[in-house]
């Protein structure tokens, strides 16, 4: 499964609309059909990361949810 479904899914279904729009930004850089600046993905991968990890304090997000999907944007984009 896709990282972003996975993230999606792990979003408690009251917020799933909200958090939805703002992947938007993200899939944009990250799920490019053409390879954006290196800097410009890495810094894209990190400000993902930061967002889960909000999701994540505001527990909108699971601890175990965070922690694979955080692994998952490092492995992938970073």
């Amino acid at each position: 499964m896709r990282t972003f479904d996975l993230i999606r899914d792990a979003v408690l279904p009251d917020f799933r609309e909200r958090v939805a729009d703002y992947l938007i930004q993200y899939e944009s850089v990250l799920l490019s059909s053409t390879e954006p600046d290196p800097e410009l993905k890495r810094a894209t991968a990190n400000q993902l990361r930061g967002y889960l990890r909000g999701l994540n304090t505001t527990r909108v997000l699971g601890m175990a949810d965070w922690e694979e999907l955080d692994r998952r944007v490092v492995d992938t984009w970073l």
